[in-house]
């Protein structure tokens, strides 16, 4: 059954993002658009907490929701390298009361270590571990029972396969998401393309020929349908756009799907893969989905 958050999307979809018609303030969530009432007693506030990943430091930024915890909290995973890091994103459930933890992987962005997709997979999860220990969720007013994996490209890969590996992960948001393994089992010559030269020369301790042998070495296990069983027993978001990803994350979206899931909301947003000029629709799109979700059972 196709929830009301769903239509409420498909139908914001059809009008403002094909037509390019303005929306109606009223449609857009309030936490997209304005900012929240302050408190004093729990402010908002921003930490930069280090991760510690396999010996190496993760540098990290944590927004943390106004209000008294603990608060449901989002891991939001960037991409590669992470020129688009979605902190307007990050900014927008912040206000919508959620914790968003901002990490970067090893030999990106300043963070110790060298870069790889396998160390990339491994941060990840060392990401969740932190939110999960227990004297982390007292720290920062963590609600470990409502942690939800939002990723944006290469990040939406990291979200699907962390997710996949950890059933107690209460949601997963895919923007965008890059196939790893699909996509250079489709086009082996992918590492060699200037746009991915460009990209990999920004990140540390690795080259885009490694880069390109290690995703070819393990192209079946990291194609991201295999994730759809494991990713089938709790909601999923799927953001598509129009940067030659969508067949792909739809093909995720129907698996999840036939593996038995009747919470997959899927959206398209016809724009670039950075969502460039519909910004605010796709924190609409998350923000709607966020606040979907359905509550926690009380201990």
């Amino acid at each position: 059954m196709i929830s009301q958050v769903s239509l409420r999307i498909a139908a914001f979809a059809a009008i403002a993002f094909f037509a390019g018609a303005p929306v109606p303030a009223q449609q857009i969530p309030s936490a997209v658009i304005a900012d929240q009432p302050p408190d004093s007693a729990h402010p908002a506030r921003m930490e930069a907490p280090d991760i510690l990943s396999h010996g190496k430091t993760l540098y990290a930024v944590f927004y943390l929701a106004s209000g008294e915890g603990p608060h449901p909290t989002v891991l939001l995973m960037h991409g590669f390298p992470g020129n688009e890091q979605n902190m307007d994103l990050a900014q927008s459930i912040r206000r919508a009361g959620w914790n968003v933890l901002v990490p970067h992987y090893r030999g990106s962005w300043g963070s110790a270590g060298s870069f790889s997709f396998r160390n990339s997979i491994e941060d990840a999860q060392s990401a969740l571990h932190f939110l999960r220990a227990p004297e982390n969720a007292k720290k920062y007013g963590i609600d470990t029972r409502r942690i939800v994996l939002i990723g944006h490209s290469m990040g939406g890969f990291m979200a699907a396969c962390t997710s996949a590996h950890s059933p107690s992960v209460a949601g997963v948001g895919l923007i965008s998401a890059w196939n790893i393994g699909a996509s250079f089992a489709r086009n082996p010559n992918l590492g060699a393309t200037d746009d991915f030269r460009e990209e990999a020369s920004r990140l540390a301790g690795t080259t885009p020929e490694e880069l390109a042998a290690e995703a070819k070495r393990n192209a079946s296990a990291w194609n991201f349908l295999t994730f759809a069983p494991a990713l089938s027993s709790r909601p999923v978001l799927v953001v598509e756009s129009n940067d030659g990803l969508r067949d792909d994350n739809h093909a995720l979206a129907e698996a999840i799907r036939k593996a038995g899931d009747t919470q997959v909301t899927e959206a398209h947003i016809a724009t670039d893969h950075a969502y460039s000029d519909h910004r605010i629709a796709l924190q609409e799109a998350v923000i709607s989905w966020l606040e979907s979700l359905p509550p926690i059972a009380a201990k």
